[in-house]
């Protein structure tokens, strides 16, 4: 996988700042971060499902701790989309993040990935995604679906020193837990998982941590001088407190004092070079959803002769298969024969009161695997997320010698469900988990209790390139990420909770 410049989006706890230690591992550059914040800066809390914001006032040290440019923008929006998969929606808080890594684009072009720490939510991941797909970024979430207890030993291990600024679970108190290093807290919250199943690393919104130091923090560690405790719930089991900062100072790790360190800072703010506020609003075109492409309505006329159709019902799903029999009339190549077979299968699905987001799986044969990135270019006009807003379909992707055979360079065949109860796993993030699906397809979809999963590769997750060893190897891999998928439909297709970055 090509190396990629990558901003950061940091809430300032441990788990973003651990996705960024993955990102360099897997040798990518952290170039810039991004945060978001609450509007008003006495403001601790926010009510969002999405953004953590508690010791926001401290993120402004971040640039100069790590030495690079740190990106802000004061969040105007509100949760407005409630549902799981996000649709671009205006006022929505998800929508200050697009105008934010849009500037972060402008400013430093040569950026192309965008780092995240989600663990569990899928709330948030979807969002994440769907920012950076509008934005042709590449969602890097190393982090995603991770065993949480390795997680928490891997960063205490990996000297991330970072403390508690909210608790709001059974068995902590914010008089006892906040302020407190996650190493020292770790033997606690593994008893505290054992009596009440807590997420150890706060994935249920058990607390929130603040990072005062770790390795990226090339320059200077902070030093939290004073804080208050602000009682949000003195419920008798769970209480809910926040740690509002008063008063920190950076200590240089350099041998040359760096401006202002080793001098308290009262949280006023302070002209830093290398910090930008993000204002303005989202001024994004483009054509609105559902809005067809020209390209995909001037279709070349082809006779019927040409085009074949099958089609066969079971139960509640019936398939459709198309190709084009005869290659002798005006060459179209391969992208003109698969545009006019999709156009004519959603013709058949509209004929049947029915389109695309009712496709549960989806077969994609040409005749020539190389040119896979045009046959793509062409999928993605008609299998969109807005034309699917329930999850776009799996899809396999096989080369057979259809010239030869006399089906022309591309024979699709769907397999479409009569309701709308499928649910789909489509993780687009590159992760450790399996293998992303950047394309227009998910890894699997579930409907009726039976899963239909995307065709794999013996990809190693985190890189997306093929596993060295020959094709032995590559099988092996393969099986290990449709394992992974497997293991994980249960919870990423039945979503219960937001969880927290």
């Amino acid at each position: 996988m090509q190396k990629m410049k990558v901003v950061a989006l940091v809430s300032g706890g441990k788990d973003s700042c651990y996705a960024m230690m993955k990102c360099i591992q897997y040798g990518h550059q952290i170039v810039a971060v991004a945060n978001l914040l609450p509007a008003d800066d006495s403001v601790d809390e926010l009510d969002s499902y999405m953004y953590q914001t508690v010791g926001h006032q401290i993120i402004v040290s971040y640039a100069e701790c790590m030495g690079v440019p740190l990106f802000r923008r004061r969040i105007q929006g509100s949760t407005r989309h409630h549902k799981l998969s996000y649709q671009r929606t205006p006022g929505d808080e998800v929508e200050d993040m697009f105008i934010l890594l849009n500037e972060v684009k402008k400013q430093i072009p040569s950026i192309t990935a965008v780092s995240s720490g989600a663990i569990a939510s899928d709330y948030q991941r979807l969002r994440v995604e769907s920012v950076c797909s509008r934005l042709g970024l590449v969602s890097l979430a190393y982090l995603w679906k991770q065993d949480q207890s390795l997680l928490l030993q891997e960063m205490i291990t990996n000297e991330i020193m970072a403390i508690t600024v909210k608790v709001a679970a059974m068995g902590l108190d914010p008089a006892k837990h906040l302020g407190k290093e996650i190493a020292f807290l770790e033997p606690y919250l593994h008893k505290l998982k054992d009596l009440y199943g807590i997420n150890v690393c706060g994935e249920g919104g058990e607390y929130e941590t603040l990072t005062l130091d770790c390795p990226l923090f090339q320059n200077a560690r902070i030093m939290l001088d004073d804080f208050q405790v602000v009682l949000h719930s003195s419920d008798s089991i769970a209480p809910v407190g926040v740690l509002h900062p008063l008063k920190f100072h950076l200590e240089s790790k350099q041998s040359n004092s760096l401006s202002g360190n080793n001098k308290t800072n009262d949280l006023c703010r302070e002209n830093i070079s290398s910090v930008f506020e993000v204002q303005g609003v989202n001024l994004e075109e483009c054509k609105a959803p559902g809005e067809p492409d020209p390209e995909v309505n001037d279709l070349i006329e082809v006779s019927s002769h040409r085009l074949h159709l099958s089609k066969t019902e079971k139960d509640n799903t019936f398939s459709i298969c198309c190709w084009l029999q005869d290659t002798s009339g005006p060459p179209t190549g391969l992208q003109g024969d698969l545009k006019l077979i999709l156009r004519q299968i959603e013709l058949q699905l509209e004929g049947c009161g029915l389109g695309w987001e009712h496709v549960l799986y989806i077969h994609l044969y040409i005749s020539d695997m190389d040119q896979f990135t045009q046959a793509n270019e062409t999928y993605v006009r008609f299998i969109t997320q807005d034309k699917c807003p329930f999850g776009v379909p799996s899809r396999s992707t096989i080369e057979l010698p259809l010239i030869q055979d006399g089906l022309g360079r591309a024979y699709v065949e769907v397999l479409v469900a009569n309701d709308q109860s499928k649910r789909v796993l489509h993780v687009q993030s590159i992760s450790c988990w399996a293998p992303s699906c950047i394309g227009p397809y998910s890894q699997a979809t579930l409907h009726k209790e039976i899963l239909h999963m995307a065709g794999q590769l013996g990809f190693d997750p985190p890189t997306m390139t093929l596993c060295d060893g020959g094709s032995t190897a590559e099988l092996e891999s393969a099986l290990q990420n449709s394992e992974s998928t497997c293991r994980n439909k249960a919870d990423s297709l039945c979503p219960r909770d937001y969880g927290n970055a």
